[in-house]
């Protein structure tokens, strides 16, 4: 799978745990606990991906960055972001 399509195919499943809040989820659980509840997850892996680079270790880097970029999207979902308004964003800083 390319990595677009992962992201989408993520973001996706994503949005669809915030709208059923399947029991057992992690990711449902992150929604009932709230905004404040995942932006600390945001933060507590953007520092242990931090480390993970300055480690030097690529297979922590890689690790603790795919935890980050999915509690980023968990975010993302929790206000209506969607991978397109980053997408539309990031080209606009490209000219």
């Amino acid at each position: 799978m390319r990595f677009c399509e992962v992201f989408e195919k993520l973001y996706g499943i994503i949005d669809e745990r915030k709208r059923t809040l399947p029991e057992g989820s992690y990711t449902a659980s992150l929604f009932k606990k709230g905004e404040d509840r995942i932006l600390q997850k945001v933060g507590e892996e953007a520092i242990e991906t931090i480390l993970a680079f300055k480690s030097g270790n690529r297979q922590d880097i890689v690790y603790e960055t795919s935890d980050l970029l999915y509690h980023l999207f968990v975010a993302m979902v929790e206000k209506g972001v969607t991978l397109d308004d980053i997408a539309v964003e990031l080209e606009r800083r490209m000219k």
